[in-house]
């Protein structure tokens, strides 16, 4: 067995405590890595691998200063991995042996504090996942740096916890050891997340005021998991941790994952980022607290009728008040992370200049009261008696911080004079010693005529009186006494300077000491009213989400929405991130119509015509409207919706080994079996990732199931034209289609969406489009004709065909295609004599000459 010095040894027993760490080693100034930490840092951090001598083997090694780590444990944060910070916690002065060190705090994805580690406009989640024997889940949720608190008890199954999960930006998850396997790869592969354990569950007394309106043992149980695990990592003061607010999710449109992805609320499908979506038109808000509101309301669109229109009726309130509402947006300009500043000072990681922003900020509030009343609207007068401006926390900030203070908190200069009297005290000390000093200085010049003679000051030797060698034969005998010899100069203390270089230096290192010990306080003071700052970041951060409802819906001219029992009527309709996207009046709107007699909208055109556009903006005008926004549309009656379900842009799930055409199933399957009636489906092509007739009759099968089954509102978007006669046996079901235009051989996308069903598909002139080579268009063209010439012959010779019986002869077609060109150019002839022109019809006349002319011309 290997034999380490004692300095190893220390490391190997903390390290032993964080196997899935890396442990930063304080030595000197320095952290240091070892062993296997040492291998993956140097590779993740692209930093010099060195080695350290052993016993037996050079140990593998590598370090990053101490003073600029933040951006060393920023990089491996980001890519998922936890770093454990272990400090010297004695004085090496006075340490026997080894000094002792320990774990100061353990940072993982989940637990970030530090502002440059965070999105200022995004919450920083980590949640916990416990199960319970009675087959339900809780899902405990925290934001450090904000404090929040929440819970959701799920008992529809573990696919409900996936789709929950999902549609949080979480970073960590904890969870029990025990947990099963499957369920934990599920988590690390499918939402891509820092898994963490903790099984201590038993509760903490001192989080007893977090847990006063928690009265389910289950939510106990995984709120103490998340507890237990933040202490563990953090070990210190959580003062701004928030009482723990129960999700009911019932309360809330469901969006599952597949519906959040697919319609780009917060992200894009393929950039997977803001630029495009949803979030991106929406957020006009001022203040990074707003921005995250706005996300946090984007996941979850109110039910809640009431709460809905209140919304709606302040969003009303600001609209009509263009110049309040810009001097407002200026106000809150000025308005710092109220919400951070918050979890900052509980954490004790701000710093003075953190204190003064947060004074500015809340020394905005008397003029954003002031603006607000100028509305004369009653909802937003609610907003403002809610506004309580803490003007004791004000005027403890204003005596006690200068206006312009250093970052450091231990180097003095941020308590203002006349705060606390011992500091004045040495502060007069310092600075009368200082002049002094400078008396001292033309004194000696006067006596010793010596112009060039100054008195100085270093670290090492203090004060002292410097005299050139040109000048040192003016000097008394024994007038000063030597104490250091240089080039070019000699320099001398005396008795007297040495003392008031005593009283100076002991005066500033109390100063700076006491400094520090007051800025504590004045923080441990502010750690009282967190609370208070933490409700007025809440009600700042919605009046500044709403006023962004109403400076987006002025500026792409939304209108206030209605919302009814049971008939949609959307009047000229647009999508609200294409038409940003486009030119200018550039995107054609289109009507919806769904009610109880007819839910259900087929949708058929060609490809690039529109379709899933139609069909998206309706989703995203229902969610804005549910989320207290104005919507893009000339007028719109709206259902409240309890769930939207999508299947549209499907693509293969390379995470967990699933085809495009599984994705598409699953999705199918997930709204079939949740969706009520008061759930909106939009299902997108189903049936073209497998055969023609598989395709085919499942969704027909899928139609017929929804519409006798679910009566959910549906928008049904197809490929498949013989659904269309669908319309006459389900009674439920309209026919409408997307127009386009042929004009001189190009298709012509006319964007309207049209009642009846659409005449053809266009496939080839899409094609054409995407400048396929002319060779295959032409060939394409050929065998479209020949099929259309079938579809023409069995409808004239069959009275009762079947919608499917179409396709039976496609293969006849191509096979006998291929036969006939197979021929040699010699029965060209042959060819002609054996066609029977009197059953003919014209159009197969004319296929059968263009065969004939491309066999001549090969």
């Amino acid at each position: 067995m290997a034999k380490y010095t004692p300095m190893m040894e220390q490391y190997l027993k903390i390290k032993a405590d964080y196997k899935d760490a890396f442990l930063f080693f304080r030595l000197g100034d320095f952290y240091e890595m070892f062993f296997e930490d040492a291998i993956n840092a140097a590779r993740e951090l692209e930093i010099t691998l060195t080695k350290r001598a052993g016993q037996d083997e050079p140990i593998p090694m590598c370090g990053v200063p101490y003073h600029s780590a933040a951006n060393y444990i920023k990089n491996l944060v980001e890519k998922g991995y936890k770093v454990a910070i272990c400090e010297q916690v004695e004085d090496p002065k006075t340490a026997k042996g080894v000094v002792k060190r320990e774990v100061v705090q353990l940072i993982t994805p989940g637990t970030v504090m530090e502002s440059n580690m965070l999105d200022e406009k995004d919450n920083n989640y980590i949640a916990s996942l416990s199960s319970f024997e009675d087959g339900s889940y809780v899902i405990a949720y925290n934001d450090l740096s904000t404090g929040e608190n929440k819970l959701a008890l799920i008992t529809t199954g573990w696919d409900s916890v996936i789709h929950e999960l999902y549609n949080q930006p979480i970073k960590e998850i904890v969870v029990s050891s025990s947990l099963d396997e499957d369920c934990q790869k599920q988590l690390k592969d499918r939402l891509q997340v820092t898994l963490s354990y903790q099984d201590e569950v038993n509760f903490n007394a001192e989080y007893r005021d977090l847990c006063e309106n928690l009265n389910d043992e289950r939510l106990m149980k995984a709120f103490s998991r998340l507890l237990n695990y933040i202490q563990h990592t953090q070990k210190r003061s959580l003062d701004h941790l928030q009482q723990a607010e129960i999700i009911q999710l019932n309360d809330y449109l469901s969006l599952d994952m597949y519906s959040k992805r697919n319609l780009e609320l917060t992200q894009t499908m393929l950039r997977k980022g803001k630029h495009g979506s949803l979030l991106w038109v929406l957020d006009k808000t001022v203040t990074a607290m707003g921005s995250r509101t706005l996300k946090k309301w984007l996941e979850r669109p109110l039910l809640n009728k009431h709460e809905i229109e209140k919304r709606l009726e302040t969003v009303q309130g600001f609209y009509h008040g263009f110049m309040e509402r810009d001097a407002l947006r200026e106000t809150l300009k000025s308005v710092y992370d109220l919400e951070r500043l918050a979890g900052r000072i509980a954490y004790g990681n701000v710093n003075a200049r953190d204190l003064i922003q947060l004074k500015k900020s809340l020394n905005k509030i008397p003029e954003m009261i002031q603006i607000l009343r100028q509305f004369e609207h009653e909802e937003i007068n609610q907003l403002t008696e809610q506004l309580n401006y803490p003007d004791h926390l004000v005027t403890l900030l204003e005596d006690s911080l200068v206006e312009d203070p250093p970052i450091s908190i231990k180097e003095g200069s941020i308590i203002k004079d006349g705060y606390h009297e011992q500091l004045d005290k040495y502060r007069y000390a310092s600075r009368n010693g200082k002049q002094w000093i400078a008396e001292l200085e033309q004194k000696e010049k006067q006596e010793t005529n010596i112009k060039s003679l100054k008195i100085g000051y270093n670290r090492v030797f203090g004060y002292y009186i410097e005299v050139t060698k040109a000048n040192l034969h003016l000097l008394p005998e024994g007038k000063y006494e030597r104490k250091q010899t240089l080039t070019n100069a000699e320099r001398f203390i005396t008795p007297e300077l040495k003392e008031k270089e005593q009283l100076i230096l002991e005066a500033e290192e109390k100063s700076v000491d006491l400094e520090y010990e007051l800025f504590l306080e004045i923080r441990e003071q502010m750690k009282e009213h967190i609370p208070e700052l933490q409700h007025l970041s809440d009600v700042v951060s919605n009046i500044d989400v709403l006023q962004g409802f109403a400076t987006v819906s002025e500026a792409n001219n939304y209108i206030r929405p209605r919302f009814v029992d049971s008939k949609l009527e959307i009047k000229n309709g647009r999508h609200p991130v294409i038409e940003k996207v486009m030119d200018e009046g550039s995107f054609v709107p289109n009507d919806i119509h769904l009610d109880n007699d007819k839910s259900i909208l087929l949708i058929t055109g060609p490809n690039m015509s529109g379709k899933s556009t139609y069909m998206r903006q309706l989703a995203l005008t229902a969610i804005m409207g549910q989320i207290g926004c104005f919507v893009p549309c000339d007028k719109a009656n709206l259902i409240i919706f309890d769930q939207i379900f999508t299947r549209i842009g499907a693509a293969d799930d390379l995470v967990s080994g699933q085809s495009t055409f599984m994705v598409e199933m699953l999705e199918a399957n997930h709204a079939i079996q949740h969706a009520t009636s008061n759930s909106l489906i939009l299902l997108d092509e189903i049936g073209r990732g497998t055969s023609t007739y598989d395709g085919m009759a499942l969704a027909q099968a899928i139609v017929e199931y929804i519409h006798d089954n679910i009566q959910a509102k549906t928008l049904f978007s197809t490929h498949y034209h013989e659904l269309t006669s669908l319309e006459e046996s389900l009674t439920h079901l309209k026919n409408v289609h997307v127009r386009a235009e042929e004009f001189e051989g190009n298709v012509v996308f006319l964007h309207k969406v049209k009642d009846g069903a659409a005449d053809e598909s266009y496939g080839i002139h899409v094609a054409k489009l995407a400048e396929l080579p002319e060779q295959l268009i032409d060939r394409a063209g050929v065998i479209l004709k020949q099929l259309e010439a079938t579809e023409t012959k069995h409808t004239r010779t069959s009275e009762s065909s079947n919608q499917l019986s179409f396709f039976d002869e496609v293969n006849e077609v191509l096979k006998a295609t291929k036969e006939q060109e197979e021929l040699p150019v010699q029965s060209i002839a042959e060819d002609i004599k054996n066609l029977n022109l009197l059953e003919m019809t014209p159009l197969e006349a004319i296929n059968e000459l263009y065969r004939l002319q491309k066999k001549v011309s090969k």
